[in-house]
């Protein structure tokens, strides 16, 4: 910048930066302030930002061995405060150049604040904005508190001024610089729990903002507006394509700094689509972060209140007196956005927080006769597992726990029809339920799960979804009737397997180990297997066995897993740890096959059909002691069927087989039927869900951010390598 400075290497030398971070004082009316903040460019792309951050380093350190003598970083922010005074008016009037100027103080300050906060502490970084020389980590209270008046006046700059082409930019620059005073969390390992700017936020002149700025956040993701075109919003392009000096009042024209083009205004990389609204993108980030705040020692955190409680515009009922922080705000127009925005970690972290904490939202959502809409992309995110992080991938799956709580849910989806869904390749789908193809995704997830990422809290919350729908399985499509059951069975011959190794591992049966060579990842038989004599005399010897060792040997089990075993026992070898999670997996699938069968099975000829098909590995668990009580009913429908199949003739086709078992359902006997507690899980946070949702929203912020670069060198809160 400055008459000759074109590129980022050369800020250090610029002569206006170089008097800013001098050892000589600037009063704050000064004429050279208009001299300062009188530039233009484009936003860096992210190669172009690294380039800047270190440009700025130079001139910060300078500063910050300057500015407790010369307190230039005060008057540039009084200077700034004095401009966002007469902000909406210069907005109303047109007042482009006056606007131009008020960002690019803005900008200087964000870009100064993001180095002093990577490089120093908070009381540290007080004192400079009290520009009064002091011992380390000390600050007078009765001083003029700079640091908090620039906190509310970003937020009113936030929820006051109107949002137009002129204003878009330093409309994003204020929610930026926000973000930037509260990433001293980056810069730590641990979470939080105190800080200054958290005490400026939850309390004093900035708290009357709180329902304002939540409300202000959420409706720029919602209007999802895109930046103004280059140069638009401030003065016509010149000709010739590059940059333009501009020729401001008579006090102003002398000394302007060269337009810092960065190659021409046009060259900037095309904005990735799920960035297109760089405002949209900024104000839920920042959002996320304030509704993960921790609480203080004597107050709730407000921006979270406000996000629990907001309600429809269309709802009139009155705010109870007791809950703070209210706002309205149209609940159509939230959803449609929630509903295109998926594609993102951070909007479908969003939907799981207004899900989860704000009751209006739940019911509202719930009550929708369009939920297709929502679920879709959600189950999108779950059946491309493998493109996605597990912490999105966990939030799309808590978001459908959550979901299936309610049995109006369970019951409605089953009744939604779906045509070509394109994005599920395992087979051809021209018509399916919403229902089943859930059911076929979350079996998806398990199984990929299972043989890849083996964590348990994602299969235990596949699980607990799918028992939440069992009850109500409606029409299930004969794909997601086999595969329920395949998976099932697929679990198994696992079983028998893992203990026919941990009893005889020296002569472990051939027939089993050839089965699960012959499994594809996705659970799909290549071979056709049927359950022969010798599996059928091996599984019952083996149940014989294990009804007599069966607690000792899930008691070792879970030692070994917990690392807990005595010097005296000998550690069981891989395979005999899966143990306590093959059954897990076992007994959960049969329960939801037996509530299913239990509650709706006149609904669901697909799903005896495919047990039928497997009926010969089924009925080696029905003396299994842990299996017993669970397959009495699976094995009262199997004996059912199949004896009026085996009365109807031999070599009966698919219709006739379906048609007997509708004819069959009427017959049998509900009351034969034994009663089991209805199936149903809740999802509950974890006892500090900061521990896992603070590192995650950082993580967001610091890979999605517009404009926000942070050496990963400097980052403490979470590894560059986790997801």
């Amino acid at each position: 910048m400055g008459s000759n400075s074109s590129r980022i290497g050369d800020l250090p030398k610029n002569e206006y930066l170089k008097k800013l971070s001098g050892t000589e004082s600037v009063s704050e009316n000064d004429p050279f302030w208009n001299q300062l903040l009188s530039f233009s460019f484009p936003a860096p792309t992210s190669s172009e930002l690294k380039l800047l951050e270190e440009a700025t380093i130079s001139v910060c350190r300078s500063l910050v061995e300057n500015n407790p003598r010369t307190g230039n970083l005060g008057a540039l922010i009084k200077v700034f405060l004095s401009r966002t005074k007469e902000l909406k008016l210069s907005a109303e009037c047109q007042n482009h150049i006056f606007i131009w100027q008020t960002h690019n103080a803005l900008f200087i300050i964000c870009c100064l604040l993001k180095v002093f906060i990577s490089e120093m502490s908070e009381e540290e970084l007080q004192l400079h904005f009290t520009y009064e020389e002091k011992s380390p980590g000390s600050y007078s209270s009765d001083s003029e508190d700079l640091l908090e008046e620039l906190l509310c006046c970003l937020m009113q700059l936030i929820t006051d001024i109107p949002l137009l082409d002129i204003t878009y930019e330093i409309s994003v620059e204020a929610i930026s610089t926000m973000v930037v005073f509260l990433s001293y969390q980056l810069f730590h390992k641990e979470v939080l729990r105190q800080s200054i700017s958290h005490k400026y936020l939850m309390r004093g002149p900035c708290l009357p903002y709180t329902s304002k700025l939540v409300k202000t956040l959420l409706y720029n993701f919602i209007r999802q507006e895109k930046p103004p075109p280059p140069g638009a919003h401030v003065f016509p392009q010149q000709s010739d394509g590059g940059g333009l000096l501009y020729g401001l009042a008579s006090g102003v024209a002398t000394g302007l700094w060269t337009v810092f083009t960065l190659g021409g205004v046009g060259s900037k990389a095309a904005t990735p689509p799920e960035l297109s609204s760089p405002l949209a993108n900024q104000s839920l980030l920042l959002l996320l972060v304030l509704a993960n705040l921790t609480d203080a020692p004597d107050a709730p955190n407000p921006y979270r209140q406000a996000i629990m409680s907001f309600k429809n515009t269309q709802d009139s009922s009155p705010f109870p007196s007791s809950i703070p922080h209210t706002f309205q705000i149209n609940f159509n127009s939230l959803y449609t956005a929630l509903c295109e925005q998926q594609t993102s970690d951070q909007a479908t972290l969003l939907l799981y927080t207004l899900l989860h904490q704000n009751s209006n939202i739940r019911t509202y959502m719930l009550a929708r006769t369009d939920m297709e809409n929502l679920v879709l992309p959600i189950l999108e995110i779950l059946y491309h597992v493998e493109e996605r992080n597990s912490h999105h991938v966990y939030m799309a799956l808590i978001i459908l726990l959550i979901l299936t709580e309610d049995d109006g849910f369970n019951r409605s989806i089953h009744e939604v029809i779906l045509k070509n869904i394109t994005w599920y390749s395992e087979r051809v789908l021209t018509e399916i339920s919403l229902g089943s193809l859930l059911i076929l995704v979350v079996i998806r997830t398990i199984q990929y799960n299972m043989t890849r990422t083996r964590d348990k809290y994602l299969h235990t919350n596949c699980l607990a979804a799918l028992a939440n729908m069992s009850a109500q399985f409606r029409s299930l499509h004969q794909y997601a009737a086999q595969r329920i059951i395949s998976y099932t069975c697929r679990h198994l011959r696992r079983y028998v397997y893992v203990l026919d190794k941990l009893y005889f591992p020296h002569s472990h049966c051939s027939t089993l180990q050839h089965c699960f060579s012959t499994l594809s990842d996705n659970g799909e038989e290549l071979l056709s297997l049927t359950c022969s004599h010798i599996l059928r005399s091996y599984a019952s010897s083996l149940f014989s066995l294990l009804s007599k060792k069966h607690n000792k040997v899930l008691e070792q089990a879970t030692q070994s897993l917990r690392g807990s075993l005595s010097s005296n026992d000998v550690p069981l070898p891989d395979y005999a740890q899966d143990l306590n999670v093959i059954e897990e997996v076992i007994r959960m699938m049969l329960e939801i096959i037996n509530s299913c069968l239990t509650n709706s099975l006149h609904h669901n000829p697909n799903l005896v059909y495919a047990l039928l098909y497997k009926r010969d590995l089924f009925e080696q668990f029905r003396t299994h002691p842990s299996f017993q009580d669970i397959m009495q009913n699976i094995d009262l429908v199997i004996t059912f069927f199949s004896s009026r199949l085996l009365q109807a003739g031999a070599e009966l086709s698919v219709e006739r087989v379906l048609e007997i078992i509708k004819q069959g359902v009427v017959a049998l006997p509900k009351d034969r039927l034994k009663k089991f507690p209805e199936l149903k899980f809740k999802y509950v946070e974890e006892e500090q869900p900061e521990e896992f949702f603070i590192p995650y929203v950082w993580s967001l912020v610091y890979n999605s951010a517009v404009g926000l670069y942070w050496n990963p060198q400097d980052i403490q809160l979470f590894t560059m390598d986790s997801d």
